[in-house]
């Protein structure tokens, strides 16, 4: 089952959960703040997507406040996933991911979305 992890307040969110609902995809929806992804699913974006700063929220309040941007290029990677997996806030949103699919998504880019519901 397609897991969309996304924050109420985002209109990004609310942009990628319409176009789900406008193709006829079905999906379950969870919200990151309270429910983030979880450690195996974290490792499983990162190895999709190859960088792990493309999994943080690098425009988000949180980010900024924790001073994440000269923290991360020193951090290792199993804390910087132990925090993801801790603060929905720091996780690019939507995040998108559906293992048995293949499906690894972060942010909502509509073509990007659409060659892999094509």
């Amino acid at each position: 089952m397609l897991k969309v992890y996304a924050y109420q307040g985002c209109s990004t969110c609310k942009n990628a959960v319409k176009w789900l609902k406008g193709q006829g995809i079905e999906y379950q929806e969870l919200a990151i703040r309270e429910t983030p992804p979880s450690v195996a699913e974290l490792r499983a974006m990162l190895k999709a997507k190859g960088e792990l700063r493309l999994l943080f929220n690098t425009s988000g309040q949180d980010y900024r406040a924790l001073g994440m941007k000269d923290k991360l290029p020193t951090m290792t990677e199993d804390k910087a996933i132990k925090l993801l997996s801790s603060n929905g806030n720091l996780v690019k949103r939507p995040f998108v991911i559906d293992e048995a699919a293949g499906i690894h998504l972060v942010g909502f880019k509509e073509a990007e979305w659409q060659a892999i519901w094509e």
